[in-house]
């Protein structure tokens, strides 16, 4: 899934970047707005849209932050 994102960071939903970040041990939390925060201990945490399309430069971040 990590490779398909590198090769084509357009068109990702916002479920698979949730679900990919959830993997990787951030927790996602919402506070009624349109805007997530997923956080990690030790790790720089990142704030994305809940809003289509999810713009490039989330995706980039995310699999920065992953470190793949």
């Amino acid at each position: 899934m990590i490779d398909k994102l590198k090769n084509n960071p357009k068109d990702v939903s916002f479920q698979i970047l949730k679900k990919i970040l959830e993997e990787n041990g951030y927790i996602g939390v919402n506070t009624g707005g349109s805007h997530w925060v997923f956080r990690k201990d030790g790790k720089e945490s990142i704030t994305i849209p809940y809003k289509r399309p999810i713009k490039i430069i989330y995706v980039k971040k995310v699999i920065a932050l992953i470190g793949v």
